[in-house]
């Protein structure tokens, strides 16, 4: 993290005992702490507040969590977003992360790891400062995908493709290495820079988003592809 910034965080979370647990744990690591209890007030805060990261609860009264980040995508989509749920389907949570979520935690969450997800999630987004002699920082071209590391950018066929943070960094790693098969738990442990620990089909989520924002026909895709029982590569085009 770096030690000259403060990166603002809002939560947003109707339980307002739970929004103040998560106050105090984000204060405690130096994070500047922004709540709202309900989806409007976190709008009006994003208009006002230069925020780098939402902890968003799913199931809130009056405007939901997942219509509040399509509204915060809709003006903003380099702001990642956690997302706090309480519901144990894995449905919820896919629905989220299809709707663009970097990440989520379920209720009741385990602090450090709340915090480690936060964590990598701004690390993610705003400390990948550009290094142009590195090799890595080369213009990655496949078929009609450009991805420029160094302007995190992505074109298809000259036409600009607007990705999370998550999916550029996965979108990144095949293209670094086409041909290559990645499991998803290699991929989550070297985009999230962690452990799954259980959390790696989140991953395949992922994926899935980025086919349908990348390929003419996300159903038969012809960029990534999929080796049953091995993992995800990006075929040579």
């Amino acid at each position: 993290m770096d030690e000259q910034k403060t990166y603002t965080v809002l939560v947003c979370d109707d339980e307002e005992d739970i929004a103040e647990a998560i106050r105090v744990y984000l204060r405690s690591e130096g994070y500047r702490v922004l709540v709202a209890h309900n989806g409007a007030a976190a709008l009006s805060l994003l208009q006002s507040e230069t925020v780098h990261l939402v902890l968003m609860d799913v199931m809130m009264p009056g405007i939901s969590g997942l219509e509040t980040m399509e509204r915060i995508f809709e003006r903003n989509n380099r702001i990642p977003v956690i997302l706090v749920t309480a519901r144990s389907k894995d449905i919820d949570e896919i629905n989220g992360l299809r709707s663009g979520a970097d990440d989520y935690i379920t209720k009741p969450f385990n602090p450090v790891l709340l915090l480690a997800k936060v964590r990598a999630a701004i690390r993610r987004a705003w400390e990948r400062a550009p290094e142009p002699a590195h090799p890595q920082d080369a213009v990655l071209r496949n078929g009609d995908i450009v991805l420029s590391p160094s302007r995190k950018e992505v074109t298809v066929d000259g036409r600009e493709i607007h990705l999370t943070p998550t999916e550029f960094d996965i979108l990144q790693l095949l293209m670094q290495s086409v041909g290559e098969v990645f499991s998803l738990a290699d991929i989550y442990r070297r985009v999230k820079h962690e452990e799954p620990f259980g959390s790696e089909g989140t991953i395949a989520v992922h994926i899935r988003h980025l086919r349908e924002k990348l390929e003419l026909d996300p159903a038969h895709p012809v960029y990534i592809q999929v080796k049953f029982g091995r993992g995800y590569k990006m075929e040579k085009r």
